[in-house]
């Protein structure tokens, strides 16, 4: 299976997808000003305890007080890490849990706690108070005494031989361990540089938290560039594309670190094309921000985004079939439910999801259905459940949600229709000038590059600070004029040489 990572990277912001057999399976951005939260740990000030919710409000030092719920305070290990520190899932069980929120929380407590959820939707950060820190093999657990091994581990004398591994080589009293994903058939030498990479991280974070006062950061995540590179490459991608210098720099450093036998994967991406439309990825990204997705047969899938759920409806479309209405549906079914699963993957779309599939009479086809989505979703690394097919022929699941979805992140509401639509953000308009900008060859020096964009995004770009567009004059040797246009749409613009 031919499975390359792509990364285009520049100062304002990182993306990177992940490419199965040349389709885009997975997409991430990071911009530089607002990176995610998730894995960083802080030292926060309770705020306020809310007994009749069972939960608590906590100042980290952000725009919004964190929320921790009791059951983040009272949890069990699930051994389920599915390849990435995010899809470490934590069984919350708070009705099982005997003391009350108001016996483990006072306000103004200073307590350290780790970030689980990004801010979603004008709602605060999630947070937990058992940190768990992820090293290429091993997950980190200085608050709970438990030993695990990934369920994608599979082998019954490999989970044994962790185990025991694991049991040997742990300091008494350090915490517990899960074995991730990568370190099956791994040697203990491995194991022992893992745990004492981690161990002493949690120290320096443990004397830092000693020495502050809440609210403060006391650690950072890695960036999306490196989490990527620790979390999903693994020996079975045959490539990771960059097409920043320094970054390649960066991500041979840390591979020569963590795996120095997958060094060679990396490759720096030197050629004029922009990396993302070189491997196909731009069309992907504006497709992904669609609700209408087209599939081969002529049939199609449409995804809305509601502050509840996700609903996905499944139509035949254009395709009329050749035998018969239930083989016509069941084909479009079985199409559509790949289909669905990669734009789920790839608009990282969580929270609960309802799959309305087109409805079939014969049982057998909805089973192989079912099996279909089943065998797909497993490819998927968050944490998923799936329940089977309704009488209404709907399909409901639940998929781990850690940040916004790709449309939450690069769109924002839309004022031509009070925000019941989507349109791209103004920083996500501003980066697509600047590229097209950096893609434009035989330009003179002092020569004028008019660019004509909508006033609401001129605005922006007038009252804001951001460097971008006098590092474009400064490395072509350009001067640009922007004019705003009331005759275009928000996310229109033109770019003219003079």
């Amino acid at each position: 299976m031919a499975r390359e990572i792509v990364i285009n990277a520049t100062p304002h912001e990182s993306r990177i997808a992940v490419l199965d057999e040349g389709q885009v399976v997975e997409l991430w951005v990071e911009r530089t000003r607002l990176r995610t939260l998730v894995g960083n740990i802080y030292k926060g000030r309770v705020t306020k305890v809310l007994p009749g919710m069972q939960s608590a409000f906590v100042d980290l030092g952000l725009e919004r007080d964190a929320f921790l719920y009791v059951s983040d305070v009272l949890e069990d290990f699930e051994e389920n890490d599915n390849d990435a520190p995010d899809d470490l899932t934590l069984v919350e069980e708070p009705q099982r849990a005997e003391a009350s929120i108001s016996d483990l929380l006072r306000e103004g407590q200073e307590i350290v706690v780790q970030v689980s959820k990004d801010t979603i939707a004008g709602k605060g950060a999630r947070i937990t108070s058992h940190i768990t820190l992820p090293g290429r093999f091993l997950v980190y657990m200085p608050t709970v005494n438990h030993i695990g091994v990934s369920r994608r581990i599979e082998s019954e004398d490999e989970r044994l031989r962790l185990k025991q591994l694991l049991e040997r080589i742990r300091p008494p009293g350090q915490g517990g361990f899960i074995v991730r994903t990568a370190g099956e058939g791994r040697s203990e030498e491995d194991f022992r540089s893992d745990l004492k990479y981690l161990t002493d991280l949690w120290e320096q974070i443990r004397r830092k938290a000693e020495k502050v006062s809440a609210p403060t950061a006391i650690h950072h995540d890695l960036d999306l560039v490196l989490r990527t590179i620790r979390d999903v490459l693994s020996p079975d991608f045959k490539s990771v594309w960059v097409d920043s210098v320094e970054q390649y720099q960066r991500i041979v450093e840390f591979l020569d670190q963590i795996q120095p036998n997958l060094v060679s994967r990396a490759r720096l991406y030197r050629h004029d094309e922009p990396i993302f439309d070189e491997f196909g990825i731009e069309p992907e990204i504006a497709k992904a921000l669609k609700s209408k997705v087209w599939l081969k047969s002529g049939g199609y899938i449409v995804i809305n985004q509601t502050e509840a759920l996700v609903a996905i409806d499944v139509n035949t479309g254009k395709y009329v079939g050749k035998k018969n209405l239930e083989e016509t549906v069941f084909r479009t079914n079985l199409e559509a439910a790949k289909e669905i699963v990669r734009q789920i993957r790839l608009r990282d779309l969580g929270g609960i999801i309802v799959l309305d599939f087109i409805d079939m009479e014969e049982m057998p086809n909805r089973a192989a259905l079912f099996e279909t989505l089943d065998n797909e979703i497993r490819k998927d690394r968050s944490k998923t459940k799936i329940l089977q097919i309704s009488e209404f022929g709907l399909i409901e699941m639940t998929r781990k949600r850690v940040r916004q979805s790709l449309e939450r992140s690069l769109t924002q509401p839309c004022p031509y229709c009070a925000g019941s639509g989507r349109i791209k953000s103004n920083i996500t308009i501003a980066l697509e000038i600047w590229r097209e900008l950096m893609k434009m060859r035989d330009l003179r020096e002092g020569q004028d590059v008019i660019v004509r964009l909508n006033p609401v995004v001129y605005g922006t770009l007038q009252t804001g600070n951001d460097p971008i567009f006098e590092d474009v004059e400064r490395n072509l040797g350009i001067r640009l004029v922007f004019k705003p246009d009331d005759s275009l749409h928000h996310e229109q613009f033109d770019v003219m040489r003079i």
